[in-house]
């Protein structure tokens, strides 16, 4: 290869200087044949043709036409216009350049037609200006200009000038007889997404192949109307069974990659297995990506363990199907396998691994696939850059996802997202709401996710106002009451105690998931209305919703509040016995809360120690929290021992069996509790409150003292403790114990809680 490269490249040397050389003395000219100086234009054509891959040789050729003056002749010219704009980095102004120097009596439609088929795919608008141009002059369109001027519609998506090529098209038989041409228009309107004009068009055409039959299922997979595009290709296997081909395989997969698309993906699938179209790899892509969209990652991977091969695309089809489908470890499995392969990622594959990082908190994945991804050049990359953002902000680094979000120019609602969704993810509710804030007033429209970001922050923190502006801007937007609007408005007002507002919005709500009713369930069981609880349940049984994990974490904590022992194992063994749902840690949780909270302190005891799962220390600090209320000593003393052997690190345990022994006055037992919390280095976590006033939310916390009413509420402090005393109100703090400032005393009775305002609009 390389001695032939080089013999036609000296071979095109040759031609070029003997051209080149200036005229011999008249004694001379005989001996010497006219074609040593003169080439015609057919020879001019075909080595310019040549010379395709090497532009320093083209442009030597084209120095030629220019000393010879065949540039200003058409077929020339036009050769040169065509040369320039399909090298790998096209040379458009050169191309412009010559097309300029044709004298314009000289253009003919072949000199329009080779500048505007690069200009349709390079430069759409200024194709469909050359095009207006061309229509000006004495040249008629033909076919070849009017896909050309399709092609620039549909890449400048503008739906008029399409339009208006295609009426002038209508007029001329040549163009609208033309398959290419037909094409370009039913790929014009697939693209601009009017597929019922494309369809129109495809049904009018007086031929078609496999590209138009491909285009038309490819024009109703964009738009979601797989039952369209897979009956439109039953119609092609009963019309024209010749026209399947890898085009139309891909297009059809495409379209029926959805969720409910399943079946005719099989259907699909077995037909592929008997046309032989496996050998294609475009095909075994689309057949993974259809598969991962369906969910059925078992077959993705079968697909993609028997592929005979596979590129980067291969790779991030699965690598997103398993991050998609929640299997995160997965993605970064395959991921790590793909890099030790030899494959280089694309944005979709990063895309998907920083989406996986994100759902495992694997911050430490997370950081590699970015420093790789800054090594390929991604970083840049908008929806790779929301990815990372994302997963810096779920991850629990507000601070990196806040440095990539301000390197941004443009920010797009996907960041806003992000960064406002992280920011509640990690409790951080108030900078949520300042980030939203600031987004509407840079008049930012939200998205559906960003609205439920910011009704999901108001829950947080119970914050009633800002909530209902939310609510005025879902009313504004025209966001409706779908999901997850609709499932987090009505979280809100329930969560700020409106159960009445909560239960109109879900009243309201379309389509009500299993989502919709646990929001609406759980908030009538944290507002003491348990009865409403269970009864939301018996009514979502009723309408055929399957209630899940979450369903029952809310009915069980609803039973424990009113003390509905039997109906609370009733419900705990309905959950395996009828839905086959494994009992979870905060399952066994509420179990031993019911129990706890019903004074069963032995049979919680022995239920905790017959639970086969890990569940670490939460089930017995619930146990030792009921017993210093219902004055149970040896129970909570046992509870609170086995918390120590677990090396609990909450603070408030050490303190409560530090009260308990105190109160059977073991000081040996609670100088070791005090000597062990110390030892271990737990501290207690100052206690933090909040209330709305006037849309502005004030939180308090203990230790700090920099609210600016601070000293007016000291003082109502004091005076309202002084009116308790009056009253006859004393507190029991004979054995209340403080980890820092030992047993307190009675006099002990002006409150050290201190203030931090946090206020927003």
């Amino acid at each position: 290869m390389a001695n032939s490269s080089t013999s036609f490249s000296s071979w095109v040397k040759d031609e070029i200087l003997r051209n080149f050389l200036p005229p011999r003395p008249a004694s001379m000219a005989a001996a010497a044949p006219s074609s040593a100086r003169r080439m015609s234009h057919t020879q001019f054509i075909e080595l310019l043709r040549r010379s395709a891959s090497c532009p320093r040789h083209g442009e030597a050729l084209h120095a030629w036409a220019l000393k010879s003056g065949a540039a200003s002749h058409a077929p020339v010219a036009n050769s040169l216009i065509s040369f320039y704009s399909s090298l790998p980095r096209p040379l458009l102004p050169a191309a412009f350049a010559v097309f300029d120097d044709i004298p314009p009596d000289a253009r003919d439609v072949a000199s329009w037609n080779s500048l505007l088929n690069p200009l349709s795919r390079h430069r759409p608008l200024h194709a469909l200006s050359r095009f207006r141009s061309m229509l000006s002059s004495t040249v008629l369109p033909s076919p070849h200009s009017f896909a050309a001027a399709f092609t620039a519609a549909a890449r400048a998506a503008s739906a008029s000038a399409g339009t208006a090529a295609h009426a002038l098209a209508c007029k001329i038989p040549s163009a609208v007889c033309n398959v290419y041409v037909c094409t370009s228009l039913l790929n014009m309107y697939c693209k601009l997404g009017i597929v019922c004009d494309a369809r129109r068009v495809f049904d009018e055409m007086p031929q078609r192949n496999s590209f138009s039959w491909s285009t038309m299922v490819a024009g109703y997979a964009a738009e979601k109307c797989s039952g369209e595009a897979f009956d439109l290709f039953r119609l092609m296997l009963e019309g024209c069974p010749s026209e399947k081909s890898e085009f139309v395989a891909t297009a059809v997969l495409s379209a029926v990659s959805v969720p409910l698309g399943l079946l005719m993906g099989e259907q699909m699938h077995g037909l592929i297995v008997k046309d032989g179209l496996l050998d294609f790899i475009s095909v075994e892509n689309s057949l993974v990506t259809m598969y991962a969209k369906a969910g059925c990652m078992d077959a993705a991977f079968h697909v993609f363990e028997s592929s005979r091969e596979r590129n980067s695309i291969t790779w991030s089809a699965m690598i997103t199907g398993y991050a998609q489908n929640g299997e995160a470890d997965r993605a970064v499995y395959m991921f790590s396998q793909m890099h030790a392969a030899g494959f280089t990622p694309t944005e979709f594959t990063f895309v998907g691994v920083l989406n996986a990082s994100s759902d495992l908190g694997a911050l430490a994945v997370g950081k590699q696939a970015h420093g790789l991804m800054v090594k390929l050049g991604f970083e840049v990359q908008i929806y790779v850059k929301s990815a990372l953002v994302d997963m810096y902000a779920k991850c629990g680094c507000i601070a990196d996802a806040k440095e990539g979000f301000d390197q941004l120019y443009e920010v797009d609602i996907v960041l806003w997202t992000a960064m406002v969704s992280g920011h509640v993810q990690n409790g951080e509710h108030e900078e949520a709401l300042t980030l939203y804030a600031r987004m509407d007033k840079e008049g930012i429209i939200p998205s559906k996710s960003t609205i439920a970001s910011g009704l999901r922050a108001c829950a947080g923190i119970a914050a009633l106002e800002p909530g209902k502006q939310l609510h005025t801007q879902i009313v504004k937007y025209g966001l409706g009451l779908g999901a997850p609007v609709g499932s987090a408005l009505s979280t809100m007002y329930s969560k700020c105690g409106n159960l009445e507002d909560g239960m109109c919005v879900f009243r309201r709500m379309p389509d009500r998931d299993v989502i919709a009713w646990n929001s609406i369930i759980s908030g009538f069981s944290q507002n003491g209305c348990g009865n409403g609880a269970l009864d939301l349940f018996e009514e979502m049984k009723m309408e055929g919703t399957i209630p899940d994990h979450i369903t029952f974490i809310n009915i069980l904590c609803a039973c424990s509040h009113m003390g509905l022992v039997d109906r609370g194992w009733e419900y705990f063994s309905l959950m395996t016995k009828d839905y086959g749902l494994t009992p979870r840690l905060d399952h066994y949780a509420c179990m031993v809360d019911i129990l706890s909270r019903a004074g069963m302190l032995k049979e919680a005891k022995d239920f905790i120690e017959s639970i086969t799962i890990d569940h670490g220390t939460c089930l017995w600090r619930i146990v030792l929290g009921a017993c210093r209320s219902l004055r149970d000593f040896d129970v909570g003393a046992y509870a609170g021992e086995r918390l120590m052997e677990l090396g609990t690190g909450d603070s408030s345990a050490y303190i409560l069996l530090s009260n308990i022994y105190a109160s059977q006055r073991k000081w040996n037992d609670v100088e070791r509790v005090r000597h062990l919390m110390r030892l271990r280095g737990v501290n207690k976590d100052p206690g933090c409150s909040w209330v709305e006033l006037n849309n502005r939310v004030h939180v308090f916390v203990v230790g700090e003292q920099q609210h600016p009413e601070a000293e007016n509420i000291n003082a109502q402090l004091r005076r309202l403790a002084k009116h308790m005393k009056d009253e006859g109100y004393h507190p029991t703090t004979k054995f209340s114990f403080d980890e820092e400032l030992g047993p307190l005393s009675e006099s002990h009775e002006e409150d050290q809680t201190e203030w931090i305002s946090v206020a927003y609009s």
